[in-house]
């Protein structure tokens, strides 16, 4: 019984480059507009995105006011003929292309031959966008064939070229190829089919031999993601071609043991990822009698309880890093903050964050007023229990609280690009991850004194870094929808290999952190034991990258067992030191 995602499932190498370059230039444009030369890619969701950032889709070039000097228009993967280029040269708009390097290659190919007097044949879908795009290369030499029987249609030819659209299937061409050196012996045969799309159509084939039902996610309107469904098909498996995860309603999944998933090259991965999670909560639903303990774990992950719970836990291995009594009151008083904190925020910025592609849409939606009682009844007790503690702890906690809500306040000056703190480039990862320290570190320590001590810092700095190394993981993964949305997240404004090299800087960092703050006296040696969870975020950091093997809660759940991780040495940490001392 499970789920399989395949690891070819997503853009392919030419769809990302445009989706990036297009998103590029909606991150700097000014009052210009943007078009792109029909959808930039065959997914309806993924458009509609763009279109709320500006970029509008245009069938025919006279659809774009000619006086509209200032305007943008974007050739999109497919690429265009060398007709419609001169047609939108004469408009005098300004042009970005976005041609995949492998369809300008074949493009080339096209030129050159069609040049030296050659016929050419290109393998394909008539209709397909691409293919139209392909033929005003070859300058009425050009002839489009769809299958093996087409081949007795041709004329007597002399010298022939044989090019494919990219996104067409091998086994196809492998067939048409064969009929064309039969009745053209002399053929010049170029196998121009993407490496990328052989690789997604021999997975699904081998995904559909393994499994017991496969799931193809992508636009109906999408011949890559088509084909992949025909290539399913082939294997005598059933086979569901849906474009979100709303129309599994529809189909009865439960009664598959195993269900690979594969998408088409212009399917974006929160899509994927929220097909991914339902039908893995589906198979969940069925073996629930076996897998109760888990289903509690995913449940806490997606109801924010598993980031309190952690939250509570680096709570209490604060006070022991700072060698103060552990106070029942604190952890309790960190977890509900936390809750609370991160469940207002979510409802706050669902709508231009959370609300795409997270495992906690459909539940945030669906009960989004138990959701808010149950973080104010959390914050109030977090305000409450601080008083009790002391002044000093329900001061800091009440200023943070009133700093939340000017984070997501519009407060800056209109005439700025950024109205709120929110707003400003790799914000949430810096201010969450100080909110969190804050809470964790400084909050035991008001309780006994005003005094900053070693301990304290060691403790600040120690749960800001995993924090924050948790955040900006969380948000390589979900690069892709950041971007589309326009959410400046750390890796979307330095680029996920900088992130990378960045969170590898600071795991290392808090390494020597502990170690020395144990050896100069600032901590007892729980610093060193602290390593563990240090290690754990590393090996996590290696490898997860191994998309196809989680779900997306999942995902975050493991991210989150660091501070849980955290909790557990300590504990183990202060049994042995009270057993030894």
């Amino acid at each position: 019984m499970g789920v399989k995602l395949a690891k070819t499932a997503g853009f392919c190498m030419g769809v990302r480059r445009a989706v990036d370059l297009v998103l590029d230039i909606a991150q700097r444009k000014g009052k210009e507009d943007i078009y792109t030369y029909g959808p930039l890619i065959h997914n309806p969701q993924t458009v509609e995105l763009l279109r709320t950032r500006g970029i509008i889709p245009v069938s025919d070039i006279d659809d774009i006011d000619a006086s509209e000097k200032s305007s943008t228009i974007i050739i999109r993967a497919h690429g265009i003929s060398p007709e419609e280029r001169n047609k939108i040269g004469e408009k005098g708009i300004k042009i970005v292309d976005a041609t995949c390097p492998k369809v300008a290659h074949v493009q080339a190919i096209i030129k050159k031959h069609a040049s030296s007097n050659y016929a050419v044949l290109i393998i394909g879908d008539r209709e397909h966008p691409e293919v139209n795009g392909l033929l005003g290369y070859a300058y009425g030499k050009g002839f489009v064939i769809g299958s093996a029987e087409e081949v007795d249609n041709l004329p007597l030819l002399d010298k022939v070229c044989v090019v494919a659209q990219t996104t067409k299937s091998t086994d196809e061409f492998i067939d048409i190829v064969e009929k064309i050196k039969t009745r053209f012996p002399d053929s010049v045969i170029f196998d121009t089919i993407c490496d990328s799309t052989e690789k997604r159509q021999s997975e699904v084939k081998a995904l559909a031999a393994e499994m017991d039902a496969v799931f193809i996610v992508g636009g109906r309107n999408s011949a890559n993601t088509k084909r992949l469904v025909r290539i399913s098909q082939l294997e005598c498996k059933p086979t569901f071609h849906i474009e979100t995860a709303d129309e599994l309603n529809d189909i009865p999944s439960s009664q598959y043991e195993k269900i690979g998933i594969s998408a088409g090259a212009s399917t974006p991965n929160w899509i994927i990822n929220r097909v991914f999670d339902a039908v893995t909560s589906h198979q969940d639903e069925k073996q629930k009698q076996v897998k109760r303990l888990f289903n509690f774990w995913v449940f806490a992950v997606k109801t924010e309880i598993y980031s309190a719970i952690g939250a509570g836990c680096l709570s209490f291995s604060s006070m022991l890093l700072q060698r103060l009594p552990v106070n029942i009151l604190n952890i309790l008083t960190t977890s509900l903050y936390v809750y609370a904190m991160h469940t207002l925020n979510r409802l706050i910025n669902r709508k231009t964050s959370t609300i795409i592609g997270s495992f906690r849409e459909e539940s945030y939606l669906k009960h989004e007023k138990a959701y808010v009682s149950a973080a104010i009844v959390s914050l109030v007790l977090a305000l409450t229990i601080s008083f009790i503690a002391g002044l000093n702890a329900f001061i800091l906690l009440f200023l943070i609280s009133i700093f939340g809500v000017l984070y997501n306040t519009k407060i800056l000056p209109g005439n700025l690009r950024f109205k709120s703190l929110k707003d400003l480039p790799g914000s949430k990862n810096i201010f969450m991850a100080m909110a969190w320290a804050a809470v964790v570190a400084v909050l035991p320590q008001l309780e006994i004194s005003l005094s900053v001590t070693a301990g304290m810092l060691v403790a600040f700095l120690f749960t800001f870094g995993i924090v924050f190394v948790r955040s900006a993981i969380s948000d390589i993964l979900d690069i892709q929808s950041d971007r589309l949305i326009g959410r400046e997240t750390i890796p979307v404004l330095i680029g996920k290999k900088t992130t990378q090299i960045l969170l590898q800087g600071i795991l290392v960092l808090l390494v020597i952190l502990l170690s020395v703050s144990n050896t100069l006296g600032w901590t007892p040696s729980l610093s060193f034991t602290l390593l563990v969870c240090i290690f754990f975020m590393w090996i996590y950091f290696r490898l997860y990258v191994r998309r196809a093997s989680f779900s997306g809660v999942v995902q975050e759940g493991i991210l989150e067992t660091s501070y849980i991780i955290a909790g557990i040495s300590s504990l183990v940490w202060l049994c042995l030191a009270r057993y030894l001392g």
